[in-house]
Order: C-alpha cells, then sequence, then structure tokens
C-alpha cells in the first residue's frame, strides 16, 4: 500500500490516496501503522477518497483504531494533497467529511499549496457558562464546545505546568464524557493571542490540534476575554482563528507539510 506522511504544525498523518488505493480496514491499518517503532510513525490515518458531493472525501482514524468526525490540520493537508497531486488544482477545494462538506481556501507558492484556510463551521458551545469537573483530586473548570469532535477547554493561568503526562487521559476519560473527549488547556496571553497545550481523545498528547484551536477561540472569545482573530500558538507552531460574529462560521488558517511518499508492506 502506498501512502503519504503529512503534518500540520507536528500533528501528523499516514495519508492514503483512496483514488488509486484501497484500505480494507482503515482501523486496523491505523493501529498498524501509527507506533512509531513499529509502524511509520503518527498520530493517525486519513483516507483521501473519492465523493460524489464534494472534490473529495476525507475520513480520520486516531492511532487507536476509532473514527473521528473532523481533523482541522488533517483537512489543511487534505487540501494540500489534492492541490500538489493534481486531484484537484483550483483555489477552492470541497472536502466532505463527518461533519459536513468543508470549503478550503488554498494560497500557493511555487505551484505548490502553502497556506490553506478553512471554514470550519458554526461551532456548538453548549453552555455560556462554564461547567466544573473534577479530575486528579482538583476542580476544574471548562467550556464544552463541539467543533464537528468534542472538546473541553480549560483556561489556566499556565498551560505549561499541567501534567499532560500523567492526567490527560484522565480528563479524556472522566464520567461527564461518556464517549470520550479532546481537552486543550489554554492561557491567554493577550486579546489576539493564546497559548493551548492539548490532549486528543484517541491519540494521547498531540503537538496541535486545529479544531482543538477553534474550540478554544469559541470559548475565551464567548466569555470576553479575546477577540474575533486570534493567533493560537501550539507546542508544533500557531494557527490563526477568526469567528465571523455575524454568522458564528470560524475559519482556520495555517500551513500543511508533504514530509515524505512511501509503501509498506505491513497490511493487505
Amino acid at each position: 500500500m502506498k501512502f503519504t506522511k503529512m503534518h500540520g504544525l507536528g500533528n501528523d498523518y499516514i495519508f492514503v490516496d483512496c483514488f488509486a488505493e484501497t484500505v480494507t480496514d482503515p482501523s486496523r491499518t491505523a493501529q498498524l501503522l501509527s507506533p512509531a517503532h513499529f509502524g511509520v510513525g503518527a498520530d493517525g490515518l486519513i483516507l483521501i477518497e473519492p465523493s460524489a458531493k464534494a472534490d473529495c472525501r476525507m475520513r480520520m482514524f486516531n492511532a487507536d483504531g476509532t473514527e473521528g468526525r473532523m481533523c482541522g490540520n488533517g483537512i489543511r493537508c487534505v487540501g494540500k494533497y489534492m492541490y500538489d497531486h493534481g486531484r484537484a488544482v483550483k483555489a477552492e477545494i470541497t472536502v466532505e467529511t463527518l461533519d459536513g462538506i468543508k470549503t478550503l481556501q488554498i494560497t500557493p507558492e511555487n505551484d505548490k499549496a502553502a497556506k490553506i484556510r478553512v471554514d470550519m463551521g458554526v461551532p456548538v458551545l453548549e453552555s455560556p457558562q462554564p461547567e466544573k469537573i473534577t479530575v486528579a483530586g482538583s476542580e476544574w473548570e471548562f467550556s464544552a464546545v463541539d467543533v464537528g469532535s468534542p472538546h473541553a477547554v480549560y483556561l489556566v493561568p499556565n498551560c505549561e505546568e499541567v501534567p499532560l503526562e500523567k492526567i490527560g487521559v484522565l480528563f479524556e476519560h472522566a464520567a461527564r464524557f461518556p464517549n470520550r473527549v479532546n481537552s486543550e488547556f489554554v492561557q491567554i496571553l493577550d486579546r489576539t493571542h493564546l497559548r493551548m497545550r492539548v490532549w486528543e481523545r484517541g491519540s494521547g498528547i498531540t503537538l496541535a490540534c486545529g479544531t482543538g484551536a477553534v474550540a478554544s477561540v469559541v470559548a475565551s472569545h464567548a466569555r470576553g476575554l479575546t477577540d474575533a482573530s486570534v493567533e493560537v500558538q501550539m507546542d508544533g507552531g500557531a494557527l490563526r482563528i477568526e469567528i465571523d460574529d455575524t454568522t458564528g462560521h470560524t475559519f482556520m488558517t495555517g500551513p500543511a507539510v508533504e514530509v515524505f511518499q512511501g509503501e509498506t508492506t505491513l497490511v493487505d
């Protein structure tokens, strides 16, 4: 099976072009290929499939084999792949996801997609007021935001001091979230800059999370703490997140990088 390794701010995935390849068991494939020492090494697997509704269809599987509804960093990589590999060489590309059809604006450099702006739709803030939860013996305040995938955003004084390696999994599996949840720990630097660290459902600590960045800005903006255009700084780099206060639509802008192409015999 041929594949392409790509990443958005270090949030890396194994991409399979299903216009040419067939993956019979994507869940098992994700489990086999995601481990760094026994597979290719990635946060998960993304299939780029034909679509009757859009230029292509994206399916994302976490490292543990569970399928996700949406992936912000992954969809930028899908846009870059479609553009760079001649599947859809145009300024606007549409991608079908489990969270609906997303529209991507491509900014090229030297005939390659360099920057991708994605209309992420209208996220759902479950409650205007933060909720409280007890994890690891401490009380934490969070905002629940659905960006096609569930997120819990925790505003903290210093996100570097949160011991994600030890307690991240406890947030993911907290009783409040029966289907598990992505957890963002967010420090407000000023009205236009956030610092964010993330524990992703099914993958653990990752260097960046596009939907998590959107959720973080939605949560902080709803509380009047940030403006409608914010740069979110993560371990792997920064994304620009914008909110249209008239329509509620959110927009994510950032890079995508192709690392290498390969072929594996680990799967049929």
